[in-house]
């Protein structure tokens, strides 16, 4: 059976950076990092509760620093993060507990320009169950327009009945190349984005 042009034939050959001393996986030096960072480190005292009570959900892309890109300190918020920062049942349940037990009010969406979710369909879906044997139980969630799924992520977070705090609930797109963020409307449709 050939793989897909979507799922990689094989993995990417090791990259001499990401190995440690002596040799090991990436994983490796992540856990001797984290040694050094524990060695220094000074408990801050700090309970699970955001200081700003706001949940940032966005996307898992590695180019977008979500700290540094919007002023947060650690304990500020709570970030979930996904493949396309689209707003799942998982989301959903994330949201939930972080309104509900952890006390925040407010969430902000953050999708990013250039987003690989823009490239996949359910084909890939499809793809993996031809190759094992077993369909996902996810759907992909992949979109065409990053736009309209920011606006569908409010939409999601704002008629969820286990949400108690959608008054401010506010979509951003991220732009890779410039590292400005720019709000989304709610009420734009597609069709009047053309115009």
């Amino acid at each position: 059976m050939s793989t897909p042009a979507h799922i990689p034939a094989e993995p990417p050959a090791p990259r001499p950076h990401l190995t440690v001393r002596g040799g090991g996986t990436v994983t490796d030096r992540l856990v001797e990092a984290n040694r050094r960072y524990a060695a220094a480190f000074d408990d801050p005292g700090m309970d699970a509760r955001p200081v700003l009570h706001v949940a940032v959900v966005a996307c898992m892309d590695a180019r977008l620093d979500l700290h540094a890109a919007l002023g947060l300190e650690l304990g500020d918020c709570h970030t979930i993060r996904n493949a396309g920062g689209v707003v799942t049942d998982d989301v959903i349940r994330s949201l939930t507990i972080s309104q509900r037990a952890l006390g925040t009010t407010s969430v902000m969406l953050v999708h990013h320009t250039g987003c690989g979710m823009e490239s996949l369909t359910e084909d890939f879906r499809h793809a993996l169950e031809d190759e094992v044997g077993q369909r996902p139980a996810w759907a992909v969630e992949s979109f065409r327009d990053a736009d309209q799924d920011v606006r569908q992520s409010m939409q999601r977070v704002r008629t969820s009945p286990f949400l108690p705090h959608t008054d401010d609930v506010r979509g951003f797109v991220f732009d890779v190349t410039t590292g400005l963020l720019r709000e989304i409307d709610p009420a734009v449709r597609p069709s009047q984005e053309r115009k």
